[in-house]
């Protein structure tokens, strides 16, 4: 089932060039070391307001609206490549790094890749919810279709039944990715479905070589209804690579940051301080 979301007061978003593509990010202030945050398919940076609150004023939560989603612009290409390097791209324009890197799903994905890749640039990774396969059989469903749905809407509670009736139990994991349109007045998602669909195929994949490719200290996260991390998958992605714990979440499905919000958050915190 999709988690509901609890709306949560955030900081206005910022926004930079990267890569020749306007991207905005939530940077949720303080004094504390800096942790970039990466949101999974659907999602946007605001998401981790909850963490960001939990971990202050130790840690400095920049969390990024990635390609296709949220307030960034343009479209794709959407590869595990271009996320990388956007991520790469990011904290270099912010003189940042080595940072631990917080990520859910995809974005977790994108996650391990940056630190396999840009060892300079990660100093440990939270592995929210997603295994070093992505695609069957390992994962028997890796793509919601979500090709046809519903952009618009004339309020909120329309756009939501009008997903609901895709067959979503809950909406609202995607409803905290709509806005007011201040061209009709009405309400409308930030994401494309067509680029969803592009991102979520194109992220279907063996990523083995990018789990092992880095050493640095890992917490892996599995919902114990997860659809996305069966377990025997997850034990042996923490058995694989070195200086990784597995912890895995009672009740909770993909959405652990959702489903059990301040077991995760301590989860997080103390992981990072241990650090």
């Amino acid at each position: 089932m999709v988690p509901r979301v609890t709306t949560v007061t955030v900081p206005s978003p910022d926004f930079l060039t990267l890569r020749g593509r306007r991207f905005a990010l939530t940077d949720f202030g303080g004094p504390g070391d800096p942790v970039l945050a990466l949101h999974g398919h659907f999602g946007r940076g605001r998401m981790y307001a909850p963490l960001a609150a939990a971990l202050a004023p130790e840690r400095r939560v920049i969390a990024l609206d990635q390609r296709g989603h949220g307030l960034t612009g343009g479209g794709g290409p959407f590869t595990l490549d271009e996320y990388v390097a956007d991520a790469a791209a990011l904290l270099r324009e912010l003189h940042l790094g080595p940072v631990p890197v917080v990520a859910h799903s995809t974005g977790a994905v994108g996650a391990y890749a940056l630190a396999a890749r840009h060892p300079d640039l990660v100093s440990a990774l939270v592995v929210e919810d997603i295994g070093a396969v992505t695609d069957r059989p390992v994962v028997s469903h890796p793509v919601l279709d979500v090709s046809g749905w519903p952009t618009w809407a004339v309020d909120r509670e329309k756009l939501r039944s009008d997903i609901e009736s895709r067959g979503i139990p809950d909406a609202s994991y995607f409803l905290d990715s709509a806005e007011r349109d201040p061209q009709t007045g009405g309400w409308r998602l930030l994401f494309e479905p067509s680029h969803m669909m592009a991102s979520q195929q194109a992220m279907c994949g063996d990523f083995w070589d990018d789990w092992l490719g880095s050493s640095c200290p890992a917490l892996l996260m599995r919902g114990e209804h997860s659809s996305l991390l069966p377990p025997g998958h997850a034990h042996e992605m923490a058995a694989r690579r070195p200086n990784t714990r597995l912890r895995e979440f009672a009740g909770c499905g993909h959405w652990i940051h959702d489903d059990a919000p301040r077991p995760y958050a301590r989860a997080v915190r103390s992981f990072l301080s241990a650090l």
